[in-house]
């Protein structure tokens, strides 16, 4: 697998996201937003509170 990092100035960054969905169908687009609902629903609402550890220090 070759990796590929590319640095673009902000409001320069090519419009690859915006041409890949649009060679995709309606369902196809509908069917991706599905799956993504999905993990949505199984990673925050079953139960996972997973996050960050707090770190702090009182300094008086």
């Amino acid at each position: 697998m070759i990796k590929h990092v590319a640095k673009y100035k902000l409001g320069e960054e090519p419009e690859t996201d915006l041409a890949y969905w649009l060679t995709k169908t309606p369902n196809e687009r509908l069917a991706a937003l599905e799956k993504i609902r999905q993990n949505y629903i199984t990673f925050f609402l079953n139960g996972n509170k997973s996050r960050l550890q707090r770190v702090y220090t009182v300094v008086k």
